[in-house]
Formats: C-alpha cells, structure tokens, sequence
C-alpha cells in the first residue's frame, strides 16, 4: 500500500534526474498519483514506467504547468540546466534561478496549498530560496538537496577505513551545497572510534584529512570527470528519500537545505542540523571546533554574496521588501 494517494510532480521528468526519481518514487510505492512534468515531453518516460509493472499507480504526463501543479501535494524538481564540465554550480546561477522564479509562482498560482517542495537543481541553495520566496509557501515547506556532501564524507571514510558506510556515523556537511561548503568531523566515529583521535596519526595523516575534505568538497565535479555528465542517480535517490520522509514514511538521515533567518545567519537557503518529517524541516545551528564554524561563517558568507547577485540582477527584490511577496518570510 501507497504512504498517500496525494498527488506527487516530478519536475525535469524527461531529464536523467527526474527519471530515476520517478522510478525510485514508484519503487519505493510512496503514492497511487505520481505526475510527470517538463517543458520537454516526458510522456516517454511515463510509458516506460508504465510498462514496469508498477500496479495500484496513475502515472500521468504533460508539459502544462496548469494540468501538472493543480491539485499537487508534494513536488520535487530538477528541472534546471544541468551542470557540465568545468562548471561550477554557481555558474548555473542567473538561468537556474530565473527558472525557479517561473516554479515558485506556478506553484501560488495551481498549488498553494502544497504540502512540501523540495528542490535539487543547482545552485541548489539559492534556486530553493527563490522558489520559497515566489511560492509564498512557508519556509519549512521548502527544502533543498544537500545530503550528497554528507554522503560523499561518509562513502569517503568508509574506503578509507574499510568498514561499511553505517559505521561511519556522526558525518555531516553544513552551510552551501558546494565547494565552500563546511565539512564537520569533529562528532564523526568509525566503528566507534574518534575520527578525531586518529586525525594525525600514521594511519591518517592531518594532510590526508585535509585532502579528502578538498576532494568531498568537489565531489560532483569528479563525478562528471568519471561519467562524463552530471550525477543523476544518487541525487535522485537522496531527494526521493527526502519527500519519503515527509510523506510519513522512514526518516531522513542527512543534513537538508532549508530556510534560515536567525540572529546569525539571515535570509538565507543552507544546510544546517535539520529534522525532516510530516512537519516539514526544523533546524539548530551545527556546532564543531572553532575551525569549523568559522568554516561554515565563510560558507553563509559566500551564500549571501551569490544572493547579493540575484538582487543586483533584478531576480529578486531587495531583501527588506521580500515580504510584501511572501508574507512568511
């Protein structure tokens, strides 16, 4: 039996993102009412999937935004350019975020009352925060893919150490989903052991640590060195798990993107120590050694910078009149 028969849209379908998440989605039997939308015909995808087998489903195509968004519960979308080589994510800033404008208005137009958006096009954290702020959804109804930097510290350690990927616990990255993002390893344990207390020793060099931050840190560009195109299936399997976890079903297990406005870090998108659940996402600021916080000080930094551009490019007004567009933030 499905979680919910609330109405799924899978923005970017016809994409290699999007259609590993409608598989996964239907894999995972999350709804009986999953949508398939793109500028691009995606119909083709919805055939195949059809012909998968998947019983107790309707799977539907369009590339309208009235038919997919009306009556929609859940979305998630990848449906930005994607990134290629010798790009950075910021790179895809003013295109991917004026198609974000275009999504957070259909949704106050078809959708308002939407449950939960989550958004994975790249650069993730600014393409989320322009969503919320032209949805007028509320800011714990809107999150961002940022789990793959945890994932990849964790996959990292793992070969390093030669243990399964569950006993490396306590990984996390905070702040952008990039390469200023903050890798915190100062709460990780392997199979039990401080990671702290190996850090320095013959069988873990400082400089080794060092390296293997750098390289997490430029872990999509290393994925399109080795594939020769962008990830697709683990951000796809990482943002179906996300709205899993908002649909009632297992937990997330990694940091989400989400909407931050506090006494330190203001108006801004990142990843921070978030639950995820029917609620949506609550966060606490992350706290690790002094290095690294000022390490996820920086990444706001660079954060609100790239923000600073999307004003400047008139994407979005000045932040003190962001509420006259959406009255939650």
């Amino acid at each position: 039996m499905a979680l919910t028969n609330d109405k799924l849209v899978i923005v970017g379908a016809a994409g290699m993102i999007g259609s590993n998440m409608v598989q996964t989605a239907l894999t995972m039997g999350l709804t009986s009412n999953i949508c398939l939308y793109d500028v691009f015909s995606p119909e083709g995808v919805a055939e195949e999937m059809r012909q998968s087998g998947f019983n107790d489903v309707t799977i539907t195509a369009t590339t309208d935004p009235k038919e997919a968004f009306t009556g929609a519960k859940y979305i998630i979308s990848s449906g930005g350019a994607p990134r290629k080589a010798g790009m950075t994510r910021e790179d895809l800033l003013k295109g991917n975020c004026e198609i974000a404008e275009g999504l957070g208005k259909d949704i106050k137009t078809y959708c308002p009352d939407v449950k939960h958006v989550i958004i994975i096009f790249n650069p993730a954290d600014l393409t989320g925060l322009v969503t919320l702020l032209y949805s007028g959804l509320k800011p714990n109804q809107v999150t961002t893919l940022a789990a793959l930097d945890t994932t990849r510290l964790q996959s990292a350690l793992a070969k390093k150490f030669n243990v399964l990927r569950n006993e490396i616990t306590g990984c996390a990255t905070y702040g952008g989903h990039g390469e200023q993002m903050a890798v915190f390893g100062s709460h990780v344990e392997i199979a039990g052991r401080k990671l702290t207390d190996i850090i320095g020793t013959d069988e873990f060099p400082a400089e080794e640590w060092e390296q293997m931050k750098t390289d997490v840190t430029k872990g999509g560009a290393k994925i399109i060195e080795l594939r020769g195109r962008s990830s697709f299936q683990s951000p796809a399997q990482m943002s179906v798990e996300m709205i899993r976890s908002v649909m009632g079903g297992e937990k997330f297990r990694f940091p989400v993107g989400t909407y931050v406005s506090n006494d330190k870090y203001n108006h801004i998108m990142m990843a921070m120590d978030t639950v995820l659940d029917e609620n949506g996402a609550t966060y606490k600021v992350p706290q690790g050694t002094p290095e690294e916080n000022a390490k996820l000080d920086a990444s706001y930094e660079h954060l609100c910078h790239m923000r600073d551009e999307l004003v400047d490019l008139g994407i979005v007004p000045p932040i003190s009149e962001w509420n006259k567009i959406n009255p939650n933030l």
